[in-house]
């Protein structure tokens, strides 16, 4: 299957290193997250994408372009590195297209400007690139087939608990307690997609909106919901909470790393 990958936002809550790269591109170890993200959907044999580019669209561009998979990985260089031997067959065997869909487009819109791109899937993946989990991707196309549906998310509990206020027309608070995070299911930025979702779209929409409300409206959108590890790359502090897992080599978001994964195709 197809995997859209939306890489062409701001990042303006994350500002420290948007500034000078595109989001996807910070670093959580010696890789752009973005890397990490398509590494994920490999282990599931997903090896075709299209990346909808925007701000600093020639930064992405360029690390593909110029992509060493020697440069992550162990290898052997010898002749004064005229000659490099890698240790182990690159994982990488992906096909990239890259169509800069524009610096102020939302979601929705980008997604629309690469359907061209996906004309002819049954069946597409779509993916924020800000984000890692292990949620077992064979499993989510699994029941999102079996469901008839046409469209799906990845719902997934939020990773922080935060201080709630009920507060009256006067500003008296009424009540201050913690969030309880059992009550709450978040949009974890992973989708499937039917191609019929492009009839549900309207110029200019935000994906989630519109398109989405009339999803619901037919009962045509799935949520899968996943308790287990996810977390996305919205501030410093969730870039150092991946990068502090890296560290310390684990990756629950890679097969190899996680037992419980270890059976996937």
């Amino acid at each position: 299957m197809k995997v859209v990958l939306f890489c062409g936002g701001l990042g303006t809550r994350i500002r420290e290193y948007s500034e000078n790269i595109p989001k996807p591109m910070i670093p959580v170890g010696n890789q752009p997250i973005l890397w990490h993200v398509m590494q994920y959907y490999s282990q599931y044999g997903h090896n075709d994408f299209v990346l909808c580019l925007g701000y600093k669209a020639n930064t992405i561009k360029d690390f593909f372009l110029s992509y060493r998979p020697h440069a992550f990985a162990d290898c052997v260089v010898s002749n004064f590195g005229s000659k490099v031997e890698l240790l182990a067959e690159p994982r990488e065997d992906w096909r990239i297209t890259m169509v800069d869909t524009g610096v102020w487009r939302n979601i929705g819109e980008r997604l629309w400007a690469v359907r061209e791109h996906v004309r002819g899937e049954e069946i597409f993946l779509a993916n924020y690139s800000d984000g890692l989990t292990d949620v077992n991707l064979d499993d989510m196309i699994d029941r999102f087939k079996k469901s008839g549906k046409i469209a799906c998310f990845l719902a997934i509990r939020p990773p922080l608990t935060y201080h709630l206020a009920d507060i009256d027309q006067t500003g008296r608070v009424r009540e201050f307690r913690t969030s309880d995070r059992s009550e709450i299911w978040i949009n974890g930025g992973y989708f499937l997609f039917r191609k019929e979702i492009f009839d549900y779209m309207r110029e200019g929409e935000e994906l989630v909106i519109e398109p989405f409300g009339r999803l619901i409206a037919e009962n045509q959108l799935m949520a899968y919901k996943h308790e287990g590890f996810w977390r996305s790359m919205d501030t410093l502090r969730d870039r150092q909470s991946l990068e502090d897992l890296v560290e310390h080599g684990k990756m629950p978001w890679r097969i190899n790393d996680n037992p419980t994964l270890r059976d996937v195709k």
